[in-house]
Order: C-alpha cells, then structure tokens, then sequence
C-alpha cells in the first residue's frame, strides 16, 4: 500500500511518538484469521525446523511459503490445518509435485507440496482419474462435499516430488484471490526463532544522470561492520542527487543454518520512517515482480541478493509504504543524513545498520595510472537512461568524446577520470547515439530502438521480429539485438520481462529438418533450453520471459530408454533426451494403457496398476517422445 504524505504523516503522529517506537513496531497487515486458527501441518506439538520462509527471493517469485523440514526422509504424515475440503489436487513432474489445496469455511486455503503421496481416498480417485484419462500429469477440482477434511486429519504422506531440492513440506496459506500470506504471523509454538537477521551489504545507486556516490555514478557496495547486535559501516558514505539504497540482509531460526528470507525493511533517514517493505498477502499473479523487489542485475551476474529500499518502476506489490520519493532520497550538497536500516524476522527479531551519509557536490577530479599506455575505448553500459562511457585516456587534460546522434555532432565532456579512465555521461532520451569516436577511435552501439514500457510496441529488422506486450517491460528498453553464427541476442540476459515477448525469427534453412528444429535459449553458459516455435516458411515464432541469447538447432536423435526392472508387480525404466527434452511417455501391456510415474530428478518412470490384485503379464510396448518429435520405442514380455 502506498500512501501520500499527508496520510503518512498521519498514520505515524497516531501510532509512534520517537523514533525507537516505530522501530519496534512492524506495519504488519491485518490477519485474516485467529493466530490459534490453523494447526502445524507436520508434527504438530512438537519442535520442527525450516529450511525455507515466506519472502525468501528466488530466480523469478517470492518464496510463497514455508519449507518445513521432514528428518531428511520421506513418509511423514501431513496434517490438515484446518477444518475444510480438499478443493485441487495436482500430479506433476515439476513445480509443486504433488499438492492438495484445502479451503476453509473462512475463505483461506492451504496448500500442501511436493507430497509423496495422497491419503487413499483421494490417491484412489486421482488414480482413477489418470486412467480414464490416460495421463500421469493430472490436476482435479472436487466438489466441496466431495472429500471434506478436520483438522488433524491425515491427507497425505511428505515427499520430495516436482520442484523439491530435498524431502519437505511447502506450506502455504491464500486467500480466494490467490495473495500468499505469510504463515509465521500464526503463532506456531514448533517453531523457536530468538535470532535476529544478519546484515551483510549495502547498495547506494545513483538514479539519475545527476546523481554520484563517492564522487562517482556508480554503484557502490559497502560491506557492513558488526557491533555488539547492531551493525555500521566503516566510513562516511559521500553522495549527491538522486540515490537508492538496498540491503542484502537474511535470516536464520534457532537450531538451523538455512538462509531464510527477512520479512521486513524499513529505512529512516534522520528520524523520519521514508520507506517499508513487509513481505505477506502477495498477490500470486504478481510474484514475479519481485525481479524489480530487488536489483535483478546483481542477481543474475552474481548470484547475490539486495532487496531495494526504494519502490522501483513497475513494481506494482502491495508490499509498501513509503514517502513521496518512493523511498529514494535526495541528497543535497553539504548535508548530513543519518541513516537508519531496521531488518526484522517473523517473530519481531530486529538487527540495524546506521550509518552516515553526507551530501557532497560533484567536482571534476582526475587520478591519473602509470599502466594505462595508450588511448582506448574501455567500453560502456547502460544505467537506467544514461549511456557510460569509459575511456583510457592518457592525456593530461581529458579529451572529450565525439558522439554521433541522429547526423548530429555532440561532444561530451568527461565528468571525472579514475585511473587514467574517464568516464562521460549521456541521458538516452535526449535521442540515440548511433557510434562514437575517441582520439581516433570509433566504435557503434547498435542501439535500435526505445521501447517504452506499459505500452504494446513492436520492433522489426532484417533478421527478427519483436512484439512487446503492455506488461512486459517494467522499464524503457533501450534495445539491442545481433545475429552472429546463427545466434540471435535479444537484449541482454540481465533485463526482466514480466510478461513474454513474442519472437519472429528469420533462419537460414539451407539443409534443415524443420520438422526437427526449434529454438532454444542458451543463457549465459553451455546450457541449452528448449524454447520450440512455430514454422511459417523460413520464419520461426515462439514467446519468451527471457532475454539474451537465442539459437535454432536441430534435434534428430530419439530419446534413450534403459529398463531398470521388471516383474508381475510392475515395471521401471530410465529415460532421458539429450537435447530438446521428454515431451511425452507411454506404456501398454497388451494393448492396454499402463500409467507410469515420472521423477525428473532421477530421470525414472514406474508402473502403477489400476487393480493391484491383477499381475502384470504379456508384451509391454513403451514410447517416449522429445519436444522434436523424435520417438524411442522399447518393447519387453513379462
């Protein structure tokens, strides 16, 4: 929730008189249901431990729930939290696994994952089910009278299916509008947290064009000093303009070394509450905007997490309250600002960082180094809308660089030199730079095109095809595509999408299969992800919710199928493709359908009869088929 400044203002005079109060009160939300209202779903009464909380980043959504551990092994009974009925059940590979979705008279569900299995009832319709529909991936919606559950009623047993890196138990609770609320605010005694957060790293960025951290526009990432249960920096943090901060901060619970997610950050500058951000009620359609909760860049690069203390744009979650700045701060020449950062945990544990900012008013400055030797484009970036370009410059008075925009002649005048290099600034709306020039040196940018966010645009070259949606971007996109040796770059691998893009590629086809080609996204290393696309001619069309690096490639080679066993019982085999992926298996004994069960994690399949009291008996026919269409075909006598 947003709130003016005024309201903010408000709100605060009515609930704290200092500065300490409003750090020992968390702006939590209200709960929608009594804290004694749902019972723990894995030995209730007893002391268990988390290997996973609400809030916690991953690559693209809010950890939604909590992990619960389960001794390390599969087959613990999971309990119903609650009066209600069961109102979804899935099968699937990934994501979830198995899952029981549970409504209550109250309007909340719970949700219950990657189970081994499900209570008999529901196992013996989901079974029938499969069979009448021929599939192992299965999702039913029962009627409400159709399994009714009480609390403590057994519903199924933990495992380690789909998506899971380890046997637990992923607990969720949601309303009927799919917000995932945080579990931990239910005052679950088999749970003990006495720890508070630990503070790690600062981020200070600059936000505009105008803006410098250290004299710099660049970010900076100070390490944070413990002292005593607080924590500071070690120096004055210079800065001037427009700058946000983020805060990689993360929590652990007593009796565990798991690095959990810290459910709230508020920021204070000079004892006014500027911004805070409480994890809980997020909205399931919008969790991947958590791409813009933190800085997505240093994520992906780096693999390290900072949650922003300032609302970015396109960040539409709920999860706010800030000044009329959105949380950045303005920092004015010559003024100082303390600055207060509170992490608090679920159960109100709170670790601080107060440090020092001072304003500072950018001056050219010019450190010179005896390595650099000769002129040289360094290279550049961008930075929200400023190009940076970095140049060796050996020179004793910096030379300017010479850029080309639109037939126009612009020269930029550095704005400081570190080390021999400067460094000059260049705001991308004022128009598209098309190449530069320094000291006789020339390089292009191939900039295309500004594509504007939360509009639908399209772009179009000799080569490829883009169709933006008007939720795709979170921000301008200042974009630029390549073919080289048959890899399209769309963009760079380091920008979100919130909602895909649609791609049109035009392929050399020469000697191509297209009935076995398709595309795929090879990141930022050797992997390659099975993207697909549709054929029209010697164009090929696919979405994506990524950018970077794209391919067309040939799968010509079947899948491989190696049986593991076999008895009147029942039948396993191991299957894997090396290329495009599984798209499909099945099984017949005698004509028959078989259902077997698929774990991707251990690349295995298994039988599992309708009637168990039939043997398995006669000729048994399996096929698998990858994403290009190739198909393996096993067959055996039992």
């Amino acid at each position: 929730m947003k709130l003016s400044k005024k309201q903010f203002a408000t709100a605060l005079l009515a609930l704290f008189t200092t500065c300490g109060a409003m750090a020992q009160m968390p702006a939590e939300p209200p709960m929608p249901a009594p804290a004694d209202y749902f019972l723990f779903p894995i030995k209730p009464g007893e002391r268990n431990y988390l290997s996973g909380t609400m809030g916690e980043i991953r690559s693209n959504h809010f950890h939604g729930g909590l992990d619960i551990k389960t001794d390390q092994r599969e087959g613990l009974n999971v309990y119903a939290a609650a009066d209600g009925y069961i109102s979804r059940v899935k099968q699937s590979t990934y994501g979830y696994g198995n899952i029981i979705y549970v409504t209550h008279p109250n309007g909340l569900v719970t949700t219950y994952a990657h189970l081994q299995s499900f209570y008999k009832p529901l196992a013996d319709h989901m079974l029938q089910k499969q069979y009448e529909r021929q599939t192992f991936e299965l999702e039913l919606f029962p009627e409400p009278g159709q399994f009714p559950v009480k609390r403590g009623d057994v519903i199924g047993l933990s495992g380690n299916t789909g998506g899971s890196g380890g046997p637990h138990l992923h607990f969720e609770i949601r309303d009927k509008e799919d917000r995932l609320y945080n579990p931990l605010r239910y005052t679950f005694k088999e749970v003990i947290d006495t720890t508070p957060p630990d503070i790690y790293s600062i981020g200070i960025s600059p936000l505009n064009i105008h803006a410098r951290v250290n004299n710099e526009f660049s970010r900076a990432e100070l390490r944070t000093t413990k002292v005593g249960s607080n924590y500071t920096l070690p120096d004055t943090v210079y800065a001037h303009g427009l700058v946000g901060l983020e805060l990689q901060t993360i929590d652990r619970l007593d009796g565990a070394t798991n690095k959990n997610g810290t459910q709230e950050v508020t920021l204070f500058v000079n004892g006014e509450q500027v911004y805070t951000h409480y994890i809980d009620r997020v909205p399931f359609e919008l969790s991947r905007q958590v791409s813009q909760h933190i800085n997505y860049n240093q994520y992906r690069k780096r693999g390290s997490t900072f949650q922003k203390a300032f609302v970015d744009h396109g960040n539409d979650l709920p999860l706010y309250q800030t000044n009329d700045q959105d949380g950045r701060l303005r920092v004015q020449p010559d003024q100082v600002y303390q600055v207060k950062l509170v992490a608090r945990d679920s159960y109100n544990n709170a670790s601080t960082l107060s440090f020092v900012l001072k304003g500072q008013k950018p001056t050219f400055t010019q450190t010179k180094s005896a390595t650099v030797k000769k002129p040289a484009i360094s290279g550049y970036e961008i930075i929200g809308n400023v190009l940076k370009i970095s140049a060796a410059d050996t020179s004793s008075t910096p030379q300017n660089i010479e850029l080309f925009v639109g037939g126009q002649d612009l020269m930029l005048v550095p704005s400081y030199v570190r080390n021999s290099v400067s460094v000059s600034l260049y705001d991308l709306r004022a128009g598209l730079p098309d190449s530069m020039r320094f000291c006789g040196l020339k390089t292009s940018f191939g900039l295309e095109q500004m594509v504007p966010p939360a509009q639908d645009f399209q772009h179009r070259n000799e080569y490829l095809q883009l169709s933006f949606d008007k939720q795709s971007l979170y921000d301008t996109l200042y974009l630029q595509t390549s073919l080289e040796n048959g890899v399209y770059t769309i963009g760079d691998y380091f920008t979100p999408l919130h909602k895909a893009i649609k791609v049109t590629l035009k392929a050399d086809t020469t000697g191509l299969d297209k009935s076995k080609a398709a595309v795929y996204f090879l990141g930022t290393g050797r992997g390659r992800g099975f993207t697909g696309g549709k054929w029209e001619g010697n164009t090929i069309t696919f979405t994506t919710r990524n950018m970077g690096k794209f391919k067309v490639m040939e799968d010509t080679k079947a899948p491989t199928i190696r049986l593991l066993s076999k008895s009147s019982k029942g039948i396993s085999f191991k299957i894997s493709d090396d290329l495009s992926g599984l798209n499909s298996y099945n099984a017949w004994v005698n004509g028959q359908w078989l259902l077997m069960k698929y774990e991707h994690k251990q690349a295995t399949i298994w039988s599992e009869k309708l009637d168990k009291n039939v043997p398995l008996s006669g000729e048994v026919v399996l096929k698998v088929k990858d994403n290009a269409g190739n198909e393996a075909v096993y067959k055996t006598t039992i």
